[in-house]
C-alpha cells in the first residue's frame, strides 16, 4: 500500500513546532496590544501616524480632559475584569467538584468491565492479539478526562483575561479612528484564537506520547483512553456556556428593558445599575464559554478520528505519521491562520466603517482557500497512496485523494454555513432589514418575522452538512466524517479571533458610554460591534455545523466500540430512544430559557427599585449600586446551570445502564437530528433581532432613519425583539451544540461498561 513521504521523526517535530509557533505568534500580538497604555501619561510621539503627522484625538478637538477620560476607562476596565475573574473562579470551584466526582465515576464504571482485573485481555477488534487490561483503560481515561477538563477551563479563563485586557484599549484607540480600534480588537481576538488552538493541539500531542510509554503497540487501547480528553473538554464547556450564558443574558435583558424601554436612556449608560453586570457577562458568556466550547469541538473531533484510525490499517500497521493525520491538519491550520491574520493586521489597513465587515469576511475566505492547499499537501506527504479504514466490522480501501476531499468538503461546508449565517443575521442584507421594517407595527410582528427568519435560515446549512456527510462517508466511512469535522475546525484560530472580536468591541462601546466619551467614538464602537454581532453568529454557525459532524463521527465510534452490528430504526428499542432523543434539545432549551427569564425578572425588579429609590440617579447626581446586580447574575447562573448540566450528563448513563446500548444509539441519533435544527434557528433568530435593533439605532440608510431614532415606537419594538432573542442566541442555541457532542462522547467513553452491564430493565423483563 506504500509508505507516507513524511517520516515519523518529521511528524514528531512538525506538530509541536507548529503549536509553539502559534503560542509565540499569540504572545507577539498580545505585546503589540499592550503598547496601548491605559494610563493618563501619554507621550505625544505615541500618537504619530504612519506618515509622521500627529493624530488629533477627538477629546482634544472638543476640549474634554484626556486625563479624566483615560482614568475613567481604566477604572471601568478594572471593575469589569474583577467581576469576570471573581465569577469564573466561583464557577470553576463548583465545576471542579463535579469534575472530581465524574472522574471517580469513569474509573469505577470502566474498571468494573473486567472486574478490575490487571491481566491482559483479548483485543476488542482482533481476538487473536492480547491488549492491555480494562483497568488501564479506566485509569488512563480518567487522567485524560481531567486533562481535557483542566485545558477547557484554562482556555475559557485565558480568553476572558485577554478580552478584559483589550476592551478599554480598543475604546482608547477608537479616538484615533475606526481602523486602529478594529486592529486592536482583532489582534486581541487573535491572541485568544492562537493560544487556544495551539494549547489544545500541544496538550493532546503530549498526552498521546506519554500514554504511549505504557501502551506500546496497543494503539487501539491507547486511543480509546484518549477519548476522555474530549469528554473532559466538552463537559466543562457545557457548564461554561450555560452558566456564562445565563449570567450575561440576565444582566442584558434587565439593563435593556428598564434602561431603554422604560427610562429611555442609552445602552450602557452609567446610570443603569445593571450596566457593569452586562459588560462582565460579555466576557464570561461570549468569550470564556465560547472558548471552552470550540476547544471541546476540536478535542472531540480529534479523538473520534484517532479512535477510528487506531483500528484501521494506520493503527494495525503502526504507521505513526498517517495515524497522526488529524493532528497534522490542525498543525497546518495554525500556520494558515497565522498568514491569514496578517492580511487583517498588517497587509491592509481599514480606513472606513464600511470596510469592517468585508475585512472579517475576507479572513474566512483567505483562510479557507489557503487551508485547502495546506490539506492537499498534508494528504500527499502524510498518507500512503492507498490504505484501509474500519467500516463497521469490515475494512474499506481508501485512496489519499479521497481523504483530502473529505477534509476539504468539511472545510468548504463551514464557509457556506458561515456566509449563510451572515446573510440572515447582518443588517446589510434584506432578511434583517425586513425584520427591522416589521417593527413599524409593533413587537408582535417583529417576533413573527424573526422566528420565520430563524426557521428559514436552517435550510442551506442543513443541506451543506448533509452533502458533507454523504461525500465523506461514501469515501472513507466514519473516519471521513471525523476528518470532515476537523476540516471545518482546521481554521479554528481565525474563527475564534473573529468570534472574540465581537464581545471585545461590545465592551469597548460600553466603556466609551460609561466614561462619557464623544458620541463619535460611540458611533465607531457601535460599527465595530454591529460587525461583531454578525461574526459572532458566524462563529456559532461554525460551532453548530462542526458539532453535527463531530457528533456523528463519535456516534460511529460508539457503535463500533459497543459492538452494535446494526442500528435498526424499526426495532422498538431504537425507535423509543430516537423519539426521546429528539425531545431532549427542547427540554434543555426550556430549562435554559426559563433560567434566563427567572434571573432577568429579579434583575428588572432590582434595576426598577434603584431608579425609584435612589434620589438623583436619573439626573446623574448619584451612583447606582452595581454590586447588587452583579450578585443577582452570579447567584442565578451558578444555581441555574446545574439542572441543564445534569440532564445532559445523566441521560446517557441512565439510558445505557437501564435500557442498553441500542436504545442509547437511538437517543444519540434523535438528539443530533433535532438539536442541530433548533440550535441554528435559535442562534440566527436572536442574531437577526439584535442587528435589526442596531440597524434602526445606526440610522445609516433612509429606510432606517424612517424607523428611528432611538426611543421611537419602532425602536422600542426592536428592543423587545432583541431581549427575547438574547437567551436564544447566547444561552440556548450555543449550548445545544455541546449537548449533542457531549452525549455522544460520553456514550463512547462508557461504551464498554454499557455493553457489558447495560440494559438492566430488558434483562429483568
Amino acid at each position: 500500500m506504500g509508505a507516507s513521504l513524511l517520516s515519523d521523526l518529521g511528524t514528531e517535530i512538525l506538530i509541536p513546532v507548529c503549536a509553539v509557533v502559534g503560542i509565540v505568534f499569540a504572545l507577539v500580538q498580545w505585546f503589540i496590544v499592550s503598547q496601548v497604555k491605559v494610563s493618563p501619561e501619554r507621550d505625544s510621539s505615541a500618537n504619530r501616524s504612519k506618515n509622521g503627522f500627529t493624530d488629533m484625538l477627538i477629546e482634544e478637538e472638543e476640549g474634554i480632559s484626556d486625563h479624566s477620560v483615560v482614568t475613567k476607562c481604566a477604572e471601568i476596565q478594572t471593575a469589569i475584569s474583577e467581576g469576570a475573574t471573581s465569577f469564573l473562579f466561583t464557577e470553576y470551584k463548583y465545576v471542579s467538584f463535579f469534575m472530581i466526582a465524574f472522574a471517580i465515576l469513569i474509573f469505577l464504571f470502566l474498571g468494573s468491565v473486567e472486574s478490575f482485573s490487571t491481566s491482559s485481555q483479548p483485543c476488542t477488534y482482533d481476538g487473536t492479539k492480547m491488549c492491555k487490561p480494562a483497568l488501564a483503560t479506566a485509569i488512563f481515561s480518567t487522567i485524560s478526562f481531567l486533562l481535557g477538563g483542566v485545558t477547557s477551563l484554562f482556555s475559557g479563563f485565558l480568553g476572558m483575561k485577554i478580552a478584559t485586557y483589550a476592551n478599554a484599549r480598543t475604546t482608547l484607540e477608537a479616538r484615533k479612528g475606526v481602523g486602529k480600534a478594529f486592529i486592536t480588537a482583532f489582534r486581541s481576538g487573535a491572541v485568544m484564537g492562537f493560544l487556544l488552538a495551539a494549547n489544545g493541539l500541544l496538550v493532546l500531542y503530549i498526552a498521546i506520547n506519554l500514554f504511549k510509554l505504557y501502551y506500546g503497540d496497543d494503539w487501539g487501547g491507547l486511543f480509546e483512553a484518549i477519548t476522555g480528553y474530549g469528554l473532559g473538554g466538552s463537559s466543562m464547556a457545557l457548564f461554561g456556556r450555560v452558566g456564562g450564558g445565563i449570567y450575561t443574558k440576565a444582566a442584558d435583558v434587565g439593563a435593556d428593558l428598564v434602561g431603554k424601554v422604560e427610562r429611555n436612556i442609552p445602552e450602557d449608560d452609567p446610570r443603569n445599575p445593571a450596566v457593569i453586570a452586562d459588560n462582565v457577562g460579555d466576557n464570561v458568556g461570549d468569550i470564556a464559554g465560547m472558548g471552552s466550547d470550540l476547544f471541546g469541538s476540536y478535542a472531540e473531533s480529534s479523538c473520534a478520528a484517532l479512535v477510528v484510525a487506531s483500528i484501521s490499517s494506520f493503527g494495525m500497521n503502526h504507521e505513526l505519521t498517517a495515524m497522526l493525520y488529524p493532528l497534522l491538519i490542525s498543525s497546518v491550520g495554525i500556520v494558515v491562520c497565522l498568514l491569514t491574520t496578517l492580511f487583517a493586521t498588517d497587509f491592509f489597513e481599514i480606513k472606513a466603517v464600511k470596510e469592517i465587515e468585508p475585512a472579517l469576511k475576507k479572513q474566512l475566505i483567505i483562510s479557507t482557500v489557503l487551508m485547502t492547499i495546506g490539506i492537499a499537501i498534508v494528504s500527499w506527504i502524510a498518507l500512503p497512496s492507498s490504505f484501509t479504514i474500519f467500516n463497521f466490522g469490515t475494512q474499506k480501501v481508501v485512496k489519499n485523494w479521497q481523504l483530502f476531499l473529505c477534509v476539504g468538503v468539511g472545510l468548504w461546508a463551514g464557509l457556506i454555513i458561515g456566509f449563510v449565517t451572515e446573510y440572515y443575521t447582518s443588517n446589510a442584507y434584506s432578511p434583517v432589514q425586513d425584520v427591522a421594517d416589521s417593527c413599524r407595527t409593533g413587537a408582535a410582528t417583529n417576533v413573527i418575522f424573526g422566528l420565520a427568519l430563524g426557521y428559514k435560515s436552517v435550510i442551506i446549512p442543513i443541506f451543506a452538512i448533509a452533502v458533507s456527510i454523504f461525500v465523506s462517508f461514501t469515501f472513507a466511512a466514519m473516519y471521513g466524517i471525523a476528518v470532515a469535522a476537523l476540516g471545518m475546525l482546521s481554521t479554528i484560530a481565525t474563527g475564534l479571533a473573529i468570534d472574540a472580536y465581537g464581545p471585545i468591541s461590545d465592551n469597548a462601546g460600553g466603556i466609551a458610554e460609561m466614561a462619557g466619551m464623544s458620541h463619535r467614538i460611540r458611533e465607531r464602537t457601535d460599527a465595530l460591534d454591529a460587525a461583531g454581532n454578525t461574526t459572532a453568529a458566524i462563529g456559532k454557525g461554525f460551532a453548530i455545523g462542526s458539532a453535527a459532524l463531530v457528533s456523528l463521527a463519535l456516534f460511529g465510534a460508539y457503535v463500533s466500540r459497543a459492538q452494535i452490528t446494526t442500528v435498526d430504526v424499526l426495532t422498538p428499542k431504537v425507535f423509543v430512544g430516537l423519539i426521546v432523543g429528539a425531545m431532549l434539545p427542547y427540554w434543555f432549551s426550556a430549562m435554559t430559557m426559563k433560567s434566563v427569564g427567572s434571573a432577568a425578572l429579579k434583575m428588572v425588579e432590582e434595576v426598577r427599585r434603584q431608579f425609584n429609590t435612589i434620589p438623583g440617579l436619573m439626573e446623574g447626581n448619584a451612583k447606582p449600586d452595581y454590586a447588587t446586580c452583579v450578585k443577582i447574575s452570579t447567584d442565578a447562573s451558578l444555581r441555574e446551570m446545574i439542572p441543564p448540566g445534569a440532564l445532559v450528563m445523566l441521560t446517557p448513563l441512565i439510558v445505557g445502564i437501564f435500557f442498553g446500548v441500542e436504545t442509547l444509539s437511538g437517543v444519540l441519533a434523535g438528539s443530533l437530528v433535532s438539536g442541530v435544527q433548533v440550535a441554528i434557528s435559535a442562534s440566527n433568530t436572536g442574531g437577526a433581532w439584535d442587528n435589526a435593533k442596531k440597524y434602526i439605532e445606526a440610522g445609516v440608510s433612509e429606510h432606517a432613519r424612517q424607523l428611528g431614532p432611538k426611543g421611537s415606537d419602532a425602536h422600542k419594538a426592536a428592543v423587545i425583539g432583541d431581549t427575547i432573542g438574547d437567551p436564544l442566541k447566547d444561552t440556548s442555541g450555543p449550548s445545544l451544540n455541546i449537548l449533542i457532542k457531549l452525549m455522544a462522547v460520553e456514550s463512547l467513553v462508557f461504551a464498554p461498561f454499557f455493553a457489558t452491564h447495560g440494559g438492566l430493565l430488558f434483562k429483568i423483563f
